[in-house]
């Protein structure tokens, strides 16, 4: 006897998109990419006023925009502590480097 597809119970739309994202390979990017909505909360208030992550890059550098010149320089110096705070939950793949770009 076969299963009627019309009578499945539907799926989670999150349980469909996470085998979608299982099956493409993509689970260790989208989980990577979570320090970007996390970015104020990782790096402070400070700097997260003056700095917008903007993409991460498949080899894990992280894009960030910076307002000026002098918080640029600052932030190459704290790059070691930035990262690891950002690659404190280790169940996610690590940032690798941090990009700093100057915002115009």
């Amino acid at each position: 006897m076969s299963s009627d597809p019309k009578k499945r119970a539907p799926a989670k739309l999150s349980d469909v998109l996470a085998s979608v994202l299982q099956h493409a390979g993509l689970t260790d990017r989208v989980a990577q990419a979570a320090v970007i909505p996390e970015w104020p909360s990782l790096v402070g208030v400070q700097i997260a006023t003056v700095t917008e992550p903007l993409l991460l890059q498949q080899d894990g550098t992280l894009v960030v925009m910076v307002k000026t010149h002098a918080w640029m320089q600052e932030l190459t110096f704290l790059e070691p502590d930035l990262l690891r705070s950002l690659n404190r939950d280790t169940s996610r793949p690590p940032v690798t480097r941090l990009r700093w770009m100057l915002q115009r």
